[in-house]
């Protein structure tokens, strides 16, 4: 089946709400959106939404790359060689996760519709639900509580709290959300590489015995030998996020003593289903788990996330709640969550429908 024609754009979407992390703050995000129509008028539709500040580009620049020469040559195309074209693409366009991911989804889901199935089962899908973290910004005590009761009556059973700017106001805001929900919530922590080993000694020795899930990314980029001062159930409980942006850093944490047990797969830093493949085949035979993540993003690459993260078996936890603050998408459907449990559907490639 030919593909007869691509078409890209960019579209700046309103958040519900603002929101803090360490090193910023959101109140919108600009989205980059691809399709692929094929000669039966089926369309497969990607998207991308990389962070700059972690992986070098820009929304603007994947939507520039999704209009070049190289992009509009996949007409004419057999939709049956995909994985061909992705190769291809990773090799025409390094070191742009975005754009990577933009094709690599758009083209899976054309692939799916084509073939009538979805890309979890042409992957071998191993789960069919588990349960999403919703994120909580950096905030004071009292609004950290509010938000959590309004998650807690949505449904949702486990918090990921945004911290790294003052350890001891983290400390007081996961002691206090503990003290309100006990077991009610499980709770992971995202530092955002804002720690130093002295903040994080800190930070561990202070929730010890609250049973938090996961650290995730809690020191700069670069620091990573500095984790070794940590005995390893303390850094079994690190998961690796800006430090992990493709294979090759997969296969060098992996290595004899292993400074993270839990590595974050986004498809927004890999540049999409293939990369993130190449990144679980590692972990998996390095007995570690994933823990698949996003950034603000469409359904549609939300989606693509779940279907891979559940044709994994060594895939532990999802924080897939980066469409869900979105005042607009694109598409509808592709999953729905059921007391904070995402479940995709069986419809053919990623299941979504056009608005």
């Amino acid at each position: 089946m030919k593909i007869v024609a691509v078409r890209s754009y960019l579209k700046k979407m309103a958040l519900t709400k603002p929101y803090t992390i360490a090193y910023n703050t959101f109140s919108d995000v600009q989205l980059a959106f691809f399709e692929i129509e094929l000669a039966n008028g089926m369309i497969g539709y990607g998207s991308g939404s990389p962070a700059e500040e972690v992986v070098g580009e820009t929304t603007e620049q994947t939507v520039a790359n999704l209009q070049t020469a190289f992009v509009q040559n996949f007409v004419g195309r057999d939709i049956r060689h995909f994985q061909q074209i992705i190769f291809q693409t990773l090799q025409h366009f390094p070191h742009l996760p975005g754009t990577q991911a933009a094709i690599d989804i758009a083209l899976h889901d054309a692939f799916g519709k084509y073939m009538g199935i979805s890309v979890a089962e042409f992957y071998g899908q191993k789960m069919n639900s588990l349960p999403t973290s919703v994120t909580i910004g950096i905030k004071n005590v009292q609004d950290t509580l509010q938000e959590a009761k309004a998650y807690q009556a949505m449904g949702f059973q486990i918090l990921k709290v945004k911290t790294g700017i003052e350890v001891n106001e983290d400390i007081e805001r996961v002691v206090k959300l503990k003290e309100q929900y006990g077991h009610q919530f499980k709770i992971r922590v995202d530092a955002n590489q804002g720690y130093s080993i002295t903040d994080l000694q800190k930070f561990i020795a202070a929730t010890k015995g609250m049973d938090l899930e996961l650290i995730e990314q809690p020191m700069p980029v670069g620091t990573e030998s500095e984790l070794f001062t940590l005995d390893w159930p303390d850094r079994k409980l690190l998961a690796a996020d800006e430090s992990l942006k493709n294979s090759q850093a997969a296969l060098h944490f992996a290595s004899n003593e292993k400074p993270f047990g839990i590595y974050n797969i986004k498809l927004m830093k890999c540049g999409g289903i293939v990369g993130a493949l190449g990144i679980a085949n590692i972990a998996q035979n390095a007995l570690i788990d994933l823990f698949w993540g996003c950034n603000d993003e469409s359904i549609i690459s939300i989606t693509a996330a779940l279907h891979v993260a559940y044709a994994c078996p060594n895939t532990k936890y999802i924080d897939l709640d980066g469409s869900l603050d979105l005042a607009e998408d694109l598409v509808k459907g592709g999953f729905e969550i059921v007391k904070g449990e995402m479940r995709i559907n069986t419809g053919a490639g990623f299941g979504f429908s056009i608005i």
